[in-house]
């Protein structure tokens, strides 16, 4: 006799063909190589980004978003909410770590050349839903209305705003008016609860099945070609390393709890030390070293712009890079991914340190 669980995959195979799906994962299979680890990286990214959405969710039921209770609503969470401090706390680590896990995706599928044909909108997809995880650091940062917050978020959108042309309407736009206020926290809420999240999650699927479609890539020059199958061997050993990260963010959660600070306060003067969070911090250094007036053009002007170009020249990598598209190896771009690296942990460490 069937047991339950047989019965009622019968009855869904009977009306959508579960069977099929069944044998495409059973049959598909992952490269076997020295450099196998870096692909459980998309896995751990997508792991911190469920969990970003569960305790977002959980948030969500006691977060109210206006400048007269945003503050005081996060305060009763992390005070009078059973776990409610841990449900943030672990909200703000794995934002964290979902960056962090992010970064090391993206510099692995370059290092390994993954972005070559066929591959070259998943590339695209991926380098778009970073640009995006970025975005949802900066619309979440606002929502606590402390005044690290209110004044990071301020200096921020003075620097989106110093885009030429269309920096100014993109500095109001972010912040519903000339000014950080209760408009720009109900703005930042929606981006960052709504808007970003429905497009990542769109951009997430069609990424996926991408990876699916295509398979994973395989390192140029590789001679011994070896596998595994996806299912259930390579997704055993992603949930495994998913348990292993659970751990790690829950340590973090629990004896590095998140901080409220104080409560934003327009019309106070900008307290000393204010940094953006840790990702964003090697552009925020960088733009110190730009000098007043390059030519006739502001330098942070100049440094927006600098930055804006290596955004779309680093999601541009597929199209220019015509050796890794015939197959041959291009150490100019090992080169230029390493130049990277080395820039953006600098960079970090002394804007840490300054």
């Amino acid at each position: 006799m069937k047991s339950f669980f047989e019965r009622t995959f019968s009855w869904l195979d009977e009306r959508f063909k579960l069977n099929n799906f069944v044998y495409f994962f059973t049959k598909k299979a992952v490269p076997v190589h020295k450099h196998s680890i870096w692909y459980y990286f998309g896995g751990v990214t997508l792991f911190f980004f469920i969990i970003q959405v569960v305790t977002g969710i959980l948030l969500l039921f006691y977060y109210k978003a206006s400048a007269e209770l945003a503050f005081e609503s996060i305060q009763y969470i992390m005070t009078k909410v059973e776990f409610g401090w841990l449900i943030r706390s672990i909200h703000s680590w794995a934002a964290n770590l979902f960056i962090l896990s992010a970064f090391i995706h993206m510099f692995s599928v370059l290092f390994e050349k993954a972005y070559r044909k066929p591959r070259e909108l998943t590339w695209i997809t991926g380098a778009i839903m970073f640009f995006m995880a970025l975005g949802f650091g900066f619309s979440g940062y606002l929502l606590p209305w402390n005044e690290l917050a209110f004044f990071a978020t301020k200096v921020g959108s003075d620097i989106a705003g110093a885009i030429p042309i269309i920096g100014e309407p993109i500095k109001v736009f972010m912040r519903g008016g000339d000014e950080v206020s209760g408009a720009t926290l109900s703005r930042l809420f929606g981006f960052h609860v709504a808007l970003l999240p429905g497009i990542f999650t769109v951009l997430l699927v069609i990424h996926l099945l991408f990876v699916q479609v295509q398979g994973m890539s395989e390192p140029l020059g590789l001679k011994t070609k070896k596998a595994i199958p996806f299912f259930p061997n390579f997704v055993l050993r992603d949930l495994l390393l998913w348990l292993i990260m659970l751990n790690i963010l829950a340590v973090l959660a629990v004896f590095f709890p998140s901080e409220l600070g104080h409560k934003a306060d327009p019309f106070a003067s900008s307290p000393a030390g204010i940094k953006p969070e840790w990702y964003y911090l090697f552009m925020y250094q960088s733009l110190k070293y730009f000098p007043a007036h390059i030519f006739f053009v502001e330098g942070e002007t100049a440094g927006v712009l600098l930055f804006s170009a290596a955004g779309i020249f680093w999601m541009l990598i597929p199209f220019w890079d015509k050796k890794s598209s015939r197959g041959e190896k291009n150490l100019l771009i090992n080169y230029f991914g390493l130049f990277a690296i080395i820039f953006i942990i600098i960079l970090t460490i002394l804007g840490w340190l300054s």
